[in-house]
């Protein structure tokens, strides 16, 4: 989300490279191109004022020590101000209150409410073993309550359905109804979402609001709406005394300007991050990890956690102990290995939370996910002997498992390839070697600044 802000960012520290000490003289241009850049990126002008002036007072001066250059120097304060700006850590969700806790979602239409009810469920079902009823009020958009119904199935959530013609306020009431006689522990509301804010709209929400006593109100805001953001949040916070911030989209091409702004404008804490279409793209907000993004220092804390948590620890262990075995890296193992990296979003979504030094450069440019599927397939049109035994793959064999694929030779030659290369890599990686490789880089990154 932030790739255009985190390009011009670079290019304002580079300017400062090589220079003794960070006078007023020396970082005024620097700082009137990380100004132009926090504009370009859509954040709030008073917000941008107060960064700038918090970053020219405390550079102003500032000794460079041996070890930092001027430029690194200045990443560490712009680090440090961007994660001041964005507030504390996400303290998730409050669920300390009589049962059933109610958690009402507020927002946009098109910001990806309903989807977020149903991710909110899931860490709540799956995290916190809370038993969960979902509610729609949207009685405007076609297939709404169908839509959550749906989904509410897929995360292992109930769901109330209200009969047809029933005001939302009503439905919001009968929810909480239903959930305390059947020992619900928390209640999630989805409201009805308007293409801009109106009296009408606000009413319905603040008489839901007063209806059920909600615990935790949060506004879910698309981070791509840019000063739209801003503008709604206040305007919410205004008629209902928000508890809480969600940012959804935030894999998208986003300026990114809505994260820098709505906590500064609103002093609602943003609790999570939606991060894509799955069910559990939902990530903690991490102030101090979205900063090192900006900056391109990566957020390897985050990657290990995802790596931690889409890896199956069965399987990596049955792998580990085969490997100590001296039994070989086969094309079995190779398709678990690939499809537990499809599941976790893929080599990009990977890749963006590694520090920029990290890669080489262009390498994120060359990602092509979609061949992560072409291998798999590849894989599939073996034999299982061939998928225990690489090496009687002869060239007619190749031939066949290619057209059994609906690919190249090459792609089957190149696959053959990477195999060698993965099994050696993967001795290597034995016992926990991934995840270790992993923390090491989280101490490696610009500035000496970075997840501690």
């Amino acid at each position: 989300m932030f790739d255009t802000l985190a390009a011009r960012l670079g290019q304002a520290v580079n300017s400062l490279r090589g220079r003794g000490r960070l006078s007023e003289d020396n970082i005024a241009d620097t700082l009137r191109q990380v100004r132009m850049a926090l504009l370009e990126a859509d954040v709030a002008v008073p917000v941008v004022k107060a960064f700038i002036d918090a970053a020219r007072a405390r550079a102003i001066g500032t000794e460079v020590t041996r070890s930092l250059t001027p430029g690194q120097a200045f990443v560490r304060i712009i680090h440090e101000e961007l994660t001041r700006v964005m507030g504390e850590p996400g303290r998730g969700l409050n669920l300390r209150a009589q049962p059933p806790v109610v958690i009402l979602l507020a927002g946009l239409q098109g910001a990806g409410k309903t989807t977020t009810a149903a991710k909110l469920a899931r860490l709540l079902i799956e995290q916190h073993r809370k038993r969960t009823l979902l509610a729609s009020t949207d009685i405007y958009r076609p297939a709404a309550m169908t839509q959550l119904a749906r989904l509410a199935g897929q995360v292992g959530a109930d769901y109330f359905e209200a009969p047809a013609g029933t005001r939302p306020v009503d439905i919001a009431v009968a929810a909480v109804a239903h959930a305390r006689s059947h020992v619900h522990d928390v209640v999630i509301i989805d409201t009805a979402g308007r293409l801009h804010v109106d009296q009408e709209m606000m009413a319905e929400v603040q008489a839901i609001d007063r209806a059920v006593c909600s615990t935790e109100k949060l506004f879910v805001v698309d981070s791509m709406a840019g000063q739209d953001a801003v503008n709604a949040a206040r305007a919410f916070d205004t008629s209902l005394a928000l508890t809480g911030v969600i940012l959804t989209k935030a894999d998208g091409d986003a300026r990114g300007g809505a994260a820098l702004s709505v906590r500064h404008v609103t002093g609602k804490p943003i609790l999570f991050l939606g991060v894509g279409e799955k069910i559990d793209a939902l990530e903690v907000f991490h102030p101090e990890r979205v900063a090192s993004r900006i900056l391109g220092m990566g957020d390897v804390l985050s990657l290990v956690e995802q790596v931690q948590a889409g890896v199956d620890q069965d399987q990596t262990r049955r792998l580990a102990e085969k490997l100590a075995k001296g039994r070989g890296f086969d094309f079995t193992d190779l398709r678990e290995q690939l499809g537990q990296l499809k599941q976790m979003g893929g080599i990009a979504a990977l890749a963006d939370k590694l520090p920029a030094q990290a890669l080489p450069p262009g390498a994120l440019a060359q990602v092509d996910d979609r061949s992560i599927g072409r291998q798999i397939g590849i894989i599939d049109s073996m034999t299982p002997a061939e998928r225990r035994r690489p090496g009687i793959i002869d060239g007619s064999r190749r031939r066949r498992i290619a057209a059994g694929a609906g690919v190249q030779v090459q792609e089957v030659n190149r696959l053959l390839k990477q195999h060698l290369q993965m099994g050696k890599v993967m001795k290597k990686m034995k016992g926990g070697g991934l995840a270790r490789m992993l923390r090491g880089l989280a101490g490696r990154n610009p500035g000496g600044q970075g997840p501690r």
